[in-house]
């Protein structure tokens, strides 16, 4: 099968994580998936009926950006496919990388607030090495693709 992951949370920091999964499946010609997770591990204190209650608007929400996401690729000529899971993210990213059987793995930049960012250079390189070994999938950042 083969193809590409595009793991996206939505809103404006995923533009450049949606265009270069866009422009990588129109270079590669492979088949693109856009996958959101929802993970709900934030309410592990909240009654099941609340959990159930934001899972289920997760997932809406979850929707509707993949169909966003969708609507992009399809102006561009890239017909992708959208994929909802739930559970841990990472477990989730790398369990599609190898449903799909995915050659690359587009994941978003850490978000960078002021001078410091969520993740040192250390742990973002120690986080695509993981990636890479546990779903066989290239790693693939915005604005390093021509790398």
């Amino acid at each position: 099968m083969g193809g590409i992951v595009c793991a996206v949370r939505g809103g404006p920091d995923s533009r450049d994580t949606i265009e270069t999964s866009i422009n990588l499946a129109k270079k590669t010609s492979l088949p693109l998936h856009f996958l959101y997770v929802v993970n709900l591990d934030f309410l592990s204190h909240t009654t099941r009926s609340s959990s159930d209650t934001v899972a289920e608007q997760m997932k809406q929400m979850g929707e509707f950006i993949l169909l966003s996401a969708q609507e992009s690729a399809d102006a561009e000529g890239v017909h992708p496919n959208g994929i909802i899971r739930q559970g841990p993210v990472k477990e989730c990213i790398i369990n599609v990388c190898h449903e799909v059987e995915a050659d690359y793995l587009v994941l978003g930049r850490p978000a960078v607030h002021g001078k410091n960012t969520i993740f040192s250079h250390e742990k973002l390189e120690a986080l695509i090495k993981e990636f890479e070994e546990k779903s066989g999938a290239e790693v693939v950042l915005p604005g390093l693709e021509e790398a």
